[in-house]
């Protein structure tokens, strides 16, 4: 029986090792594609649903207006409370970029469950272009941002453009481990899961689309009770015959987790959504966690020399990742000897991902229907 279990460890250990590799090299040709060019100037209004003063809130903000871009941008905030302190980041903000129109609307849609939807769909009256470029409060952009989304969308058949996104550090330990959880787990499993047809993705770093194109999938309203909805939306589109394009260029996510206990929060709820919205692929992620199965072949074989061998080799293949990913713009240098901790986190949430529970969102917690739809508990 030792043995049996032995031999699936390194099986394993020996796939996933291989598919860090594969990664890597993915990563590489993503960062090498050439980014499709800008045919004309569209009028932009960026949708940016705001809760809270934010870790780098002021900075994120500021990078979505300081874009070099020929085209007019006008940037829509909203609050669902009125007192929100984020109202204040809006009113600073346009005292720092006047030559911007930058709107705020405050309150929400009630009848909607999300609440980041709710949002947004009270800031509606307030966008007059025709290309709606939403995005989570949290994300930073490169000055050619605008630019490179609009590209992107004017290709032939490209209903909706969405973005990868690096893990941005500005905290401590617990911020950079967020940060390596989303540049060497996640961006390089949507890059394989692209690669062989197993993903349709679509994030909430970057949903730009064109109004007739919300028109025709419903409107934000028919995404008032998914929790994924920026996949939801992406799907939408995709069932309209268009495309959802990836340019090759990513973004920053501002990871500011400050305790294990924020860390595993967020990464939870993260889990437990893509499990939702795709079983059969989240539960192949199982094969892309191969330091666990090398250690536990590691004590299986009594610490035999070929167990010691293919620990070294799933170490090193691990580290391939971050060193590739470290060229995407958006983030930071990895810090590689954090690895193999975040490897072995990665792999504890991904298995509490499977354990029923709640899911805790913006300090509020949501039981998730078979459906994706929302129910506050």
């Amino acid at each position: 029986m030792t043995t049996c279990l032995w031999l699936v460890c390194t099986l394993f250990a020996i796939i996933g090792s291989a598919y860090a590799l594969l990664a890597a090299v993915l990563v590489a040709r993503f960062v090498a594609q050439t980014k499709p060019l800008l045919r004309r100037s569209e009028d932009v209004t960026i949708l940016k649903p705001l809760h809270g003063a934010e870790a780098e809130l002021a900075t994120n903000l500021e990078s979505f207006c300081a874009q070099d871009y020929s085209g007019q941008i006008e940037l829509v905030c909203g609050v669902q409370n009125p007192d929100d302190p984020a109202a204040l980041f809006v009113q600073n903000l346009r005292a720092r970029f006047p030559e911007r129109n930058i709107s705020l609307a405050r309150g929400s849609n009630a009848a909607a469950r999300n609440p980041k939807i709710a949002n947004v769909i009270n800031m509606l009256p307030l966008a007059h272009h025709d290309v709606f470029i939403l995005s989570d409060s949290d994300i930073h952009v490169e000055p050619d941002y605008v630019q490179g989304v609009v590209a992107a969308l004017q290709q032939p058949q490209v209903g909706l453009v969405t973005c990868l996104y690096r893990g941005r550090v500005v905290g401590g330990f617990w911020s950079r481990m967020a940060a390596a959880a989303v540049d060497q787990h996640f961006l390089p499993s949507v890059l394989v899961g692209l690669k062989f047809g197993l993903a349709r993705p679509c994030f909430g770093s970057t949903i730009a689309l064109r109004k007739s194109t919300l028109e025709r999938i419903g409107g934000f309203e028919a995404f008032a009770d998914t929790l994924a909805d920026d996949y939801a939306m992406g799907d939408a589109v995709r069932r309209l015959g268009q495309k959802v394009a990836i340019p090759p260029f990513t973004v920053g996510h501002t990871s500011a987790d400050s305790s294990f206990s924020e860390l595993i929060t967020h990464e939870l709820r993260w889990a437990r959504t893509i499990r939702l919205v795709d079983p059969a692929g989240y539960a192949g992620l199982l094969l892309t966690h191969p330091l666990p199965f090398a250690l536990a072949g590691i004590a299986l074989s009594g610490f035999s020399a070929i167990a010691v061998i293919i620990l070294a080799g799933t170490l090193a293949s691990r580290l391939f990742v971050p060193i590739q990913v470290e060229r995407l713009p958006g983030g930071g240098k990895s810090s590689l000897w954090l690895s193999p901790l975040r490897d072995l986190i990665s792999f504890a949430v991904f298995v509490a991902s499977f354990v029923p529970g709640p899911v805790d969102w913006r300090g509020r917690s949501y039981r998730v229907d078979s459906n994706g739809s929302v129910t506050p508990t």
